[in-house]
Formats: C-alpha cells, sequence, structure tokens
C-alpha cells in the first residue's frame, strides 16, 4: 500500500527473508521503493518505505540491512514523541553502489553514484559524495575510490 508501489527494475533480485513495507503509519500511505536494472536486494534485510527509497542501476546490496525512511519527530518536551508524528525525506542511493552487510540507512540520506558502505555502517541523512568509500557509526568518509 504506497503511492509508487514496489517496482524492481530488470535482473533484479530480492534475497530471501527480505522484508519490503510500504507503510510506516496508518496516517500516512506510504510512498514505496523503486529499484533500477541489476539491483541485487541481499538477504534478511528490512526496506522501510514510507518516504520512498529510490536504488539506482547496477547497486549492490549485502545481507541484513536495514532502511529507515521516515523519521519521529521529537521536538517538542511537552508532547510525547509518539504522538508528535513523523516525517518523511526519503532515501535515495546512486548507480553502480556496494552497500555491505548489517548496514543501516536513515531517512534523509542521498548516496552519491558508485559510492562504497562499509559492512556495519550507519548513514544518517546528509549527501555522500560519488565515488567514495564510507564507513564507522555514524558514517564518515573514509577515502575516495
Amino acid at each position: 500500500m504506497s503511492t509508487d508501489g514496489v517496482r524492481l527494475g530488470r535482473n533484479s533480485t530480492v534475497g530471501k527473508y527480505t522484508r519490503i513495507e510500504c507503510v510506516g503509519s496508518l496516517k500516512y500511505l506510504g510512498r514505496g521503493l523503486i529499484a533500477g536494472n541489476n539491483v541485487g536486494l541481499g538477504t534478511d534485510s528490512f526496506y522501510g518505505c514510507a518516504g520512498g527509497i529510490e536504488i539506482g542501476d547496477d547497486t549492490i546490496i549485502g545481507n541484513f540491512c536495514s532502511f529507515h525512511s521516515e523519521n519521529h519527530i521529537a521536538s517538542s518536551l511537552d508532547v510525547p514523541i509518539r504522538e508528535q508524528g513523523v516525517s518523511h525525506s526519503g532515501i535515495v542511493i546512486g548507480r553502480g553502489c556496494w552497500i555491505g552487510a548489517r548496514v543501516t540507512i536513515l531517512d534523509g540520506a542521498t548516496i552519491g553514484d558508485g559510492c562504497i558502505i562499509a559492512a556495519g555502517a550507519v548513514v544518517t541523512a546528509g549527501r555522500y559524495a560519488d565515488n567514495s568509500i564510507y564507513g564507522g557509526v555514524p558514517a564518515k568518509l573514509l577515502k575516495a575510490r
């Protein structure tokens, strides 16, 4: 249930036990997942697509990864977080990327073409330059390719 649905390009695969959830809250119709051609989505992963996830052609994603394109609003100290709602900036992953095993990508992240994200990294909101290698918690630039 989403505005864009789940669309996988030619020769794309989804690993066993991977979940794709397009709605995070019944108050908001989610956006969905759009993956290009020759995309590999690893096993045992979670794709929370309420804010939308776009994955470019020829990108491979490792096992046990999680994507969260929705974030809780927590700006008020007088209102419980659960009552403040959510935001949806979305996640964009460029072409020809390699996302390592157990990577977590959070709402608002835009990963450029040709990037490598090291296993176990946590990618927070922001822009990640093309052809770069990132790793750590939170993910930081390690070097250019």
